[in-house]
């Protein structure tokens, strides 16, 4: 028997073959760290789960059944600020190579002092290869939902929609809300808020709403238009939660009353509580339209803590760990890290090509570029020639597989912030800092993470072959990724690790 294609036909068999496809969400929490959860992550020296006393203060059940059921990340790597990590997530490169490496300020050029005047502070382009731009070429409806903060006011990125995006909620320029609250318009109407209003949610003004609950009552009606069109789904749900102002989440902020912490400490737990309340949310849904089981969730921050608790760059906010948001320290840069099917079942498909086994905790280490190639995977697309690629497929490690992923992550930050003009490179169980701006004696910070993960043994006069080893091995990385470098104040002179 002839068939004959017609374009209305060959349409047909497309939709069809697209939805043969696994939905994917990628959940990422502004502003979270490794330790705002009561899932604990760390592990000892023998790879034992180990709680600690922030643990206990967090509320987060979602992520408990979601980790219980999944896989986690000990150590797990973003930028230690939004932007870059952003970015990286877009395009699977490094800050280095993709040279966002500063926080986008929507106003301006933010290189700060002795920055890269250069750097690529008009943030992603529309030509740009992106991840939402493969997945939807690939079939998939991608949605976009809540902070974006791709480009400043003005330029191409500001909207998600140039960058392949074929629905965005609430995506702007900014990363921080004028409110949290509906019942002040998000910020719409605040004079000292008005620039940093959310766009989009009015149906929520003036209504006894937060705005992560807008934001999850919004995803989930995109992701049911999706399912309705048949069509497998990408949906990028990027919450302002928990970035400042520290707005209590006034569901849960009973549950803090008692902790004996700053009423901003208390603000920020109930905030993630309303974060993981989302995550709830969505996943039930998702049941309820029948496409968890087709649903694979990878949950994630997009740099470190931010917890108003202690000094910037002590053991407080992210204790054990040392430093915060914006530092060169760990409790900067670790995050939380689950990939979990949004409903377990042994007969899918999809989950026994990428069966995720219960309960793995993996003490390599991954970073965010590895997200860019793994979700590709999942996807069955091929990655774009002609692009490189700085992360590494995690999917091995949903199948229990360990010693194959490069155990290498760089981050460099040539501008001022709270840790200013730095580069960091972790390559195995050694870590190297290199500070650009001051004193010879005081340029290097080296430790072994294996031993120290609280970084408070600096090894440069202890291991000088070692500290020549790992100066080698940050000035091939920068140099491979063609890095850009602070100045010594003329603009002209740059300074580079040595």
């Amino acid at each position: 028997m002839n068939l004959k294609l017609t374009p209305i036909f060959v349409l047909l068999l497309l939709s069809l073959g697209a939805a043969e496809k696994p939905n994917i969400i990628l959940f990422l929490v502004d502003d979270m760290g490794v330790m705002d959860s009561s899932v604990p992550f760390l592990t000892d020296s023998k790879g034992n789960v180990q709680k600690h006393e922030l643990n206990n203060f967090y509320r987060t059940p979602a992520m408990e059944a979601l980790a219980d059921r999944g896989i986690i990340f000990s150590q797990f790597y973003a930028n230690s600020v939004c932007s870059p990590t952003r970015a990286t997530l877009l395009n699977g490169q490094s800050s280095a190579r993709h040279h966002v490496t500063q926080f986008i300020k929507p106003e301006s050029n933010n290189a700060g002092s002795f920055g890269p005047e250069k750097w690529k502070w008009e943030g992603t382009r529309k030509s740009d290869i992106t991840l939402p731009k493969i997945l939807s070429k690939g079939g998939y409806k991608t949605i976009h939902c809540g902070k974006a903060h791709f480009a400043p006011i003005g330029y191409e990125g500001e909207n998600p929609k140039n960058l392949g995006f074929d629905i965005n909620i609430a995506g702007c320029a900014f990363g921080l809300p004028g409110s949290y609250y509906g019942k002040e318009n998000f910020g719409h109407g605040i004079k000292k808020r008005q620039k940093r209003a959310v766009p989009g949610l009015e149906k929520y003004h003036g209504k006894d709403i937060y705005l992560t609950e807008a934001l999850t009552l919004e995803l989930n009606l995109a992701i049911s238009k999706a399912v309705e069109e048949k069509k497998p789904f990408f949906a990028y749900m990027s919450h302002y939660a928990v970035h400042a102002p520290f707005q209590a989440d006034k569901r849960f902020i009973d549950n803090y009353k008692d902790s004996g912490k700053s009423k901003n400490a208390q603000a920020f737990a109930s905030m993630i509580e309303g974060m993981d309340k989302s995550l709830n949310d969505i996943i039930a849904h998702l049941k309820k339209i029948n496409v968890a089981e087709n649903t694979l969730i990878i949950f994630l921050g997009d740099n470190g803590t931010d917890a108003p608790l202690g000094d910037i760059h002590s053991v407080a906010c992210a204790a054990p760990l040392k430093g915060k948001k914006g530092t060169h320290y760990e409790g900067g840069m670790r995050v939380p890290f689950i990939a979990a099917w949004a409903q377990s079942s042994a007969s899918n498909n999809f989950q026994q090509k990428y069966p995720i086994k219960k309960t793995i905790i993996h003490d390599e280490f991954a970073k965010i570029s590895d997200i860019f190639p793994t979700i590709l995977e999942v996807a069955e697309i091929q990655k774009p020639q002609d692009h490189i690629i700085d992360g590494t497929d995690l999917t091995p490690f949903f199948k229990g597989q360990k010693g194959q992923h490069p155990q290498k992550f760089l981050m460099h930050f040539p501008h001022s912030h709270r840790s200013s003009y730095f580069t960091s490179l972790r390559k195995g169980k050694h870590k190297l800092i290199y500070h650009y701006k001051k004193f010879a004696n005081q340029r290097y910070e080296l430790f072994n993470l294996e031993e120290d993960p609280y970084e408070a043994n600096n090894l440069t006069t202890s291991q000088p072959e070692l500290l020549k080893t790992m100066i080698k091995a940050m000035q091939n990385e920068l140099s491979n990724a063609n890095a850009q470098y602070p100045h010594n104040g003329d603009k002209k002179t740059f300074l580079k690790p040595e």
